[in-house]
C-alpha cells in the first residue's frame, strides 16, 4: 500500500487532544489486564504515559472511562466504568464501518494526492490541561466577559475572554466548551482559609508527584474522577510537603483559562 493511501482508522479531536487509536487500545488493554502498569507494559508505553492518557481520557468524556487507583511501579487496579466500556465498544463498531467507507472514497478520488488533500487537518495544543464542560454562565462587562465552565458537579472553572471571543465561539448557557490550562498556571496551597485573588480555587488531592532537576509535576485528582497537573519548583513541593494523598487548592486566575470549542 502506498505511503499516502487512505486506511480507515478513526480519530476523534477535542480542542487539540486526539482520542484515536492508541487511547481506545489503553482502554482495551485496562480492561483485559485490570490495571494501568500492565496495561502500559502490554503496549510498550511508560507508566506515566499510560497514566496521563488514562487521566486525559476521563477529562475530556462526561464521565470518567477508567476507575483506578495511581500504583506506581508496583502498579494499582484499575477498570472500566460502564461509559468506559460504552465508549470502547462504539468506537471499535465505527471504525469497523469505515473500511468500506473509505474504500468507496479512495475509488471515487481517481487518483488525487491524498497526502496533499488530507495534510494539515487537526491541530494540537501545548496546554497541559484540557477539561470539557458546558457552559453555566456568561457575565457580560463592557470589554470581557466571565464565563463560567461546568467541568462536573460541584466543579466550575471561570474564565475571562474577550467579548468578541464569546460571540465567535457562540459560547451561551448550555453550550459544550473544554477549558484548556497550561500547568505552569496552576498554583498550589495547602492549609484552610486562604486569601487570594485566584478567582479558581479547586479542592483536590494529590495522586502523584514526580521530581525533576529543577521543578516537580503533581497531579490533582478533583470532583468527579477529573484531574489536573499542576508544574511547580522542586523546592515548593518540597516546602509544601506534597505527597500522594495530601489535600491541596489549585489556584488558577481566570485570564489564564483559554476556552475553546468543537
Amino acid at each position: 500500500m502506498a505511503d499516502n493511501a487512505l486506511t480507515a482508522v478513526l480519530s476523534l479531536r477535542r480542542a487539540g487532544s486526539r482520542v484515536g487509536a492508541e487511547r481506545i487500545a489503553l482502554l482495551e488493554a485496562v480492561a483485559a489486564e485490570g490495571s494501568i502498569t500492565k496495561a502500559a507494559k502490554v503496549l510498550g508505553l511508560s507508566y506515566k504515559g499510560a497514566w496521563d492518557a488514562a487521566q486525559a481520557l476521563n477529562n475530556l468524556f462526561d464521565r470518567p472511562l477508567i476507575q483506578a487507583q495511581a500504583g506506581g511501579a508496583k502498579g494499582g487496579a484499575a477498570e472500566l466504568t460502564p461509559q468506559g466500556q460504552a465508549v470502547l465498544t462504539a468506537f471499535r463498531k465505527v471504525e469497523a464501518e469505515l473500511g468500506g467507507v473509505i474504500a468507496r472514497l479512495e475509488a471515487g478520488l481517481g487518483g488525487a494526492d491524498i497526502g496533499e488533500l488530507f495534510w494539515g487537518l487537526g491541530m494540537r495544543t501545548s496546554a497541559r490541561n484540557a477539561l470539557r464542560g458546558t457552559v453555566s454562565a456568561v457575565t457580560d462587562g463592557a470589554v470581557n466577559a466571565e464565563v463560567t465552565l461546568k467541568v462536573a458537579e460541584g466543579l466550575e472553572i471561570v474564565a475571562i475572554v474577550t467579548r468578541d471571543s464569546v460571540r465567535e465561539l457562540d459560547l451561551a448557557v448550555g453550550k459544550p466548551a473544554i477549558a484548556l490550562i497550561k500547568s505552569s498556571f496552576v498554583t498550589l496551597a495547602v492549609g484552610e482559609g486562604i486569601r487570594t485573588s485566584a478567582r479558581n480555587q479547586l479542592r483536590g488531592s494529590v495522586i502523584s508527584r514526580e521530581d525533576g532537576a529543577v521543578n516537580s509535576e503533581i497531579s490533582l485528582s478533583l470532583a468527579d474522577g477529573k484531574s489536573l497537573a499542576a508544574s511547580i519548583t522542586l523546592e515548593s513541593a518540597r516546602a509544601l510537603e506534597l505527597a500522594p494523598g495530601a489535600s491541596v487548592w489549585a489556584l488558577i486566575k481566570a485570564p489564564h483559562v483559554i476556552l475553546a470549542v468543537e
